[in-house]
């Protein structure tokens, strides 16, 4: 049975990009105590992320990333990269969902995605 479930992201430098996630998801981080800083949600809807320091840094694509959902492909795009995100590509069609993939000041990817209006 699983009690919570928490979302543990490996980067070199947690304190660092915990404040760009707390601004990205509007969540409130934790102090930084090595090798963790987490952030959560205020409201408490949405699972923890946990940022682990760890010494290497990345070097492949993640093999899990964060969706980010919203109404608005350009303003969000626009708030996110001037917090310090990357556009990779995009933003292109998939499958009627509008994606833009991103990564955050480490190079984590992650996609922006506006649903189609039937969903």
């Amino acid at each position: 049975m699983i009690v919570r479930l928490v979302w543990v992201l490996d980067c070199v430098d947690a304190d660092s990009l915990a404040d760009f996630w707390t601004a990205a998801l509007g969540f409130t981080r934790e102090p930084f105590h090595p090798p963790y800083v987490s952030v959560r949600d205020p409201r408490g809807q949405w699972p923890e992320l946990l940022l682990q320091q760890v010494p290497e840094a990345k070097t492949v694509k993640n093999r899990m990333h964060l969706d980010l959902r919203v109404n608005a492909m350009e303003p969000e795009v626009d708030r996110l990269t001037s917090l310090g995100a990357t556009v990779l590509r995009g933003p292109f069609d998939d499958d009627g969902f509008t994606t833009t993939v991103l990564t955050d000041p480490e190079g984590n990817e992650f996609c922006v995605i506006v649903e189609p209006a039937s969903v």
